[in-house]
């Protein structure tokens, strides 16, 4: 089955799946909808399966939200009575030169020459990062981009990396990058619209304009996260290597499908109830925002309970944890966060203990096939886990664990899912 099978199914994706389709139209609601509409969709423990008239009712909740959610509060942005902007090419230009640091004048053989490599090792770093191919008589580069090319070469020479190891890492500074920039443009467009009234093109051209005023304190928050997450990585391999491996083997009879796999870690998802129904009855606009408040969320209770967030499909995110009590607090954060908002449908989630494979800034295995099999046996507003990941928990009071009668799962045959909910104390508290 495809993912958009599974989509159309109401099921879940597996990590390596999409989103949903796309919205095509909204509905409306008035104040006194929003929070009885997504309480009521809630009560009725609605499915993607469920008829759409739970996910109009919800919709509304979402709906309600414009513009408030976007912008904190307020009525919707009167037009602007600002003069269109119109981009001229030497404008663009001068945006160019800005961004690529100088003129364009060496074409790609030059660029080869000058690091000292073959053309084939230079397109092959070129492609890597994500750029198109460029043709040999295209003056495309400036002297930044032999500089760059010469680093990683460079790095490659003394022997500090092999060709490979410089390649995927070119390749994910390239991705990674590409992601953000989207991001970050798509953030301020939506701004724009939201603030000044304008129209997205409007937004779109304005955004061109002001950008120089915003390069170089976008660039120095990029340079400020690298260090911080590169230091953050650093403290979490010095912290393994003191304590040793003795907790990956903890609830493990050595047995296991993951055992020759490296990494011990809690592997979580939530996924939301009915989304592709309420994604039919929304527009983009009001789609977009209900994505975004489900992925903020997200981060933030992933982030503050000492997880790391692997990546968000649609309506799921796929999340891990350094151990199962990380991983256990942060999935019943993430349940009660989502039962309880008022304008976002509920969340299964699932939690397994086990090892990864942690490649390209994602990671596979049995062991997070095994927690997406078990989201979608989960009811809405419920947290499950294997038995293996109950028994790592089974002494800690801060926990409460409720067996079911085992169920055949596919790819994995008889297994056991188990109710994790809250023992003692009070979980993951958000300032």
């Amino acid at each position: 089955m495809t993912v958009e099978d599974r989509r159309k199914a109401g099921q879940p994706a597996d990590p390596e799946g999409g989103a949903a389709g796309a919205p095509d139209a909204g509905a409306g609601g008035g104040t006194a909808d929003v929070v009885a509409s997504a309480e009521a969709i809630r009560a009725s423990g609605q499915t993607d399966d469920a008829p759409d008239t739970a996910a109009s009712t919800a919709s509304k909740a979402v709906w309600q939200l414009l513009p408030d959610m976007a912008t904190g509060s307020g009525p919707e942005p009167t037009p602007s009575d600002a003069v269109p902007i119109s981009l001229d090419r030497e404008t663009i230009r001068r945006l160019e030169r800005e961004l690529l640091g100088a003129e364009r004048t060496l074409k790609r053989r030059d660029i080869a020459a000058g690091a000292g490599v073959s053309l084939l090792s230079a397109r092959k770093l070129w492609r890597a990062m994500g750029f198109p191919n460029i043709g040999d008589d295209d003056v495309a580069f400036t002297e930044k981009d032999l500089g760059a090319l010469t680093t990683i070469i460079d790095l490659v020479r003394q022997e500090q990396l092999t060709e490979d190891a410089a390649i995927s890492i070119t390749r994910a500074v390239g991705q990674m990058t590409d992601r953000m920039v989207v991001w970050q443009i798509e953030a301020i467009v939506e701004e724009m619209v939201a603030q000044r009234g304008l129209s997205d093109a409007e937004a779109r051209k304005t955004l061109v304009s002001e950008l120089p005023d915003l390069i170089e304190p976008l660039e120095k928050t990029l340079v400020y996260a690298w260090r911080r997450q590169m230091n953050a990585a650093v403290q979490r391999l010095a912290l393994r290597a003191e304590s040793g491996l003795a907790s990956s083997e903890t609830g493990r009879a050595g047995d296991e499908q993951d055992a020759p796999l490296p990494l011990a870690r809690a592997v979580g998802f939530a996924d939301l109830v009915s989304y592709t129904s309420l994604s039919r009855q929304m527009n983009e606009r009001t789609l977009a925002q209900l994505v975004q408040r489900f992925e903020n969320k997200s981060a933030e209770i992933i982030s503050v309970g000492g997880g790391r967030l692997v990546k968000t499909i649609g309506d799921e995110v796929l999340y891990i944890a350094e151990s199962p009590e990380a991983g256990a607090e942060i999935s019943l954060a993430l349940a009660k966060a989502f039962s309880e908002d008022e304008f976002l449908p509920a969340a299964r989630c699932s939690l397994v203990w086990g090892r990864v494979l942690s490649r390209l800034g994602d990671i596979y295995g049995p062991t997070v096939n095994l927690a997406a099999r078990l989201t979608a046996l989960a009811e809405p507003g419920e947290v499950l886990v294997d038995s293996g990941t109950a028994a790592t928990l089974t002494a800690n009071e801060k926990f409460v664990l409720t067996p079911h009668e085992p169920r055949q799962v596919r790819g994995f045959g008889e297994v056991q899912p188990v109710t994790l909910a809250r023992g003692t104390g009070t979980g993951i508290i958000l300032d």
